[in-house]
């Protein structure tokens, strides 16, 4: 507990003694603070078959937080303005649909980490293939010569049986690596095969370089570092809907303490209009006053409650506005019906330092996330301009080739290095030996060449790249002196609220003097009941004015703190608890504190 909330409770206790001390309760938190991260792929360990199983991503939350139902009593919502902030951040759809667009940006980043490539289309995961093939023809034989035969037989009977293995791996430096492992057994009928059964194993080692277009990490690491940064600006995107949800919550929150101000305001003007009629009926039925007074001061009456109808429909409509705004489901029985009552009053708040605008504008460009993110984009604009102007180079390939063969098998008799009557044998251990001790190498080394004419698609992807970090930097500077501008009229607004206060307060205290005035001479006959009327006509005005003032100070200092990026700062709001809907806070209930005792109007 803060030192000016525990003022503020120890202020309470004075007032209204220990049965009057508003309850604290702390919201357990309903999950873990950590943001969830879909930027990581799931790693073969402990689970080997963990990157083939779906990615389980939580189901919405739809019900409304408990922190609501520890704020009713008695089928009263009390509320105060930080325990209203801190159900719009739990509740708030708005948010909640946000909340989305940073995870969706955590996947774009594991997708760009699987590629390379300024077009991410070259795969970096590594992949391992397998191929087994059993095959068994026969095939008719029309030309013992051109068959091998060396005699007329009528069909060729042929097994084939594969086992072959291949690994691949791309790298950031555009370089391309393979590795395969080919085995081959093969039986025939035919008596022209020398070697029968046969088994034949060779391995071949085959290496790509790109040396201009997608040679070295500028090209290929373009996607990822783009990807990087647009999880970035969607974390910043999700951090301004939090300040304009918040902000806007304010400004709901004091027009709902206006509209109960206003309602209490033509309230009384009812029971001023009613008095006067009623006095006024008395006086009529005593002779000492004319009948048309009294249809006067019914008529005001019949105004006043006609305005009183109005200000209470006001009161309605912001109340379902709020409860929308602070709720998931705002048709849950619990909250329906349910009346929010303020906590928190609508005064003055202390006087805040208005610093100069150029001090005031270097702090909003750099807090507000906006601009930040627009920040973003020319960075991203940069690293475009750079990979395509890599695309724009020829494709120079150059690549190597290293291979072992093996090939081993049963022979007829009489063949060259078969001695004796009976076949010579070997096997697949044969084969292998003869592929591991490199008996029979093959070395290929090259390069290609691809030399696009006229080059027209690369240059048209060039040329809007810079282009468009153009159009970025303009839209940067546009940015900044819309900044200017809003800077400008928050504190316009909060200085001209703030004397706007002042002199309404003022036109009340002489409104509540010229009505006493009045009375006192209507009483002795010196005032008619026109003036009596006027007067508390225009004492109701200038009550509903001053409310109104403050309640527009109150909005220009929340608009004050939205352009200057102070919002979060100023209610001291996590983006780790706003990104899981988890807000550690106290919660008043129920409660009266002012503004000024809960430091709500602090600098």
């Amino acid at each position: 507990m803060t030192a000016r909330r525990l003022r503020a409770v120890l202020t309470l206790v004075l007032a209204t003694g220990m049965t009057g001390l508003p309850a604290l309760a702390q919201q357990a938190p309903a999950g873990p603070r950590d943001r969830q991260d879909y930027s990581k792929g799931r790693s073969h360990l402990p689970n080997i078959f963990a990157p083939y199983a779906p990615v389980r991503v939580p189901a919405p939350v739809l019900v409304n937080s408990p922190r609501i139902e520890q704020l009713i009593r008695d089928g009263q919502l009390h509320l105060g303005l930080q325990d209203a902030i801190a159900l719009a951040l739990e509740n708030n759809l708005d948010i909640t649909v946000q909340r989305y667009t940073p995870w969706l940006a955590d996947v774009e980043v594991l997708r760009a980490r699987a590629r390379s490539g300024a077009a991410g289309v070259d795969p970096l995961d590594p992949s391992f293939t397998t191929t087994y093939t059993w095959d068994q023809r026969d095939s008719p034989v029309s030309n013992p010569f051109l068959a091998g035969t060396g005699v007329l037989l009528r069909s060729i009977r042929s097994h084939t049986t594969q086992a072959n293995f291949s690994y691949a791996q791309g790298f950031r430096t555009g370089t391309n690596l393979s590795i395969s492992f080919n085995n081959n057994r093969q039986s025939s009928t035919s008596p022209g095969q020398i070697l029968n059964p046969s088994v034949r194993s060779d391995i071949i080692l085959a290496v790509e370089q790109q040396l201009l277009n997608g040679f070295g990490l500028l090209p290929n690491t373009a996607p990822v570092r783009l990807a990087v940064n647009n999880k970035r600006a969607a974390d910043l995107t999700f951090q301004e809907q939090v300040i304009n949800t918040i902000s806007s919550l304010q400004n709901m929150y004091w027009e709902l303490v206006f509209a109960r101000e206003d309602v209490k305001v033509k309230q009384r003007s009812v029971e001023l209009a009613e008095k006067l009629y009623s006095d006024n009926k008395r006086q009529v039925e005593i002779g000492t006053l004319a009948p048309i007074e009294v249809v006067r001061a019914e008529a005001e009456v019949a105004r006043t409650r006609q305005d009183w109808i109005v200000s209470q429909t006001f009161l309605l409509q912001q109340q379902t506005l709020l409860k929308n705004a602070i709720t998931r489901n705002p048709m849950d029985p619990l909250v329906q019906m349910v009346e929010i009552i303020p906590t928190d009053s609508i005064v003055a708040p202390p006087q805040m330092e208005v610093v100069p605008l150029a001090d005031a504008v270097k702090e909003a460009w750099q807090n507000r996330p906006d601009v930040k993110r627009e920040e973003i984009t020319l960075t991203n604009s940069g690293i475009s301009v750079k990979s395509s102007r890599n695309a724009l180079l020829p494709t120079v390939t150059a690549f190597a080739t290293y291979g072992t063969a093996g090939l081993a098998g049963n022979r007829r008799p009489g063949t060259a290095g078969c001695d004796g009557p009976a076949p010579c044998q070997a096997g697949l251990g044969s084969a292998l030996s003869d592929l591991f001790n490199n008996v029979n190498p093959t070395y290929t080394v090259g390069f290609s060449m691809n030399f696009p004419i006229r080059n027209r698609a690369a240059q048209a992807s060039a040329a809007q790249a810079l282009l468009q970090e153009r159009q970025a930097e303009a839209s940067l500077r546009r940015l900044h002196n819309q900044v200017v501008v809003e800077v400008r009229n928050a504190q316009i607004a909060l200085e001209q609220s703030r004397a706007r206060v002042q002199a309404a307060s003022k036109s009340r205290e002489l409104a509540e003097r010229t009505l006493d005035a009045e009375q006192k001479k209507y009483q002795l006959g010196a005032s008619t009941i026109f003036f009596v009327i006027q007067a508390q006509r225009d004492l109701a005005q200038a009550q509903s004015s001053e409310v109104r003032a403050l309640a527009d100070l109150l909005n220009a200092r929340v608009e004050y703190e939205r352009a200057t990026g102070r919002t979060l700062q100023v209610h001291n709001i996590q983006m780790a608890d706003a990104m899981n809907g988890n807000v550690r806070s106290e919660t008043m209930i129920p409660g009266n504190i002012s503004l000024e005792l809960l430091g709500n109007g602090k600098k």
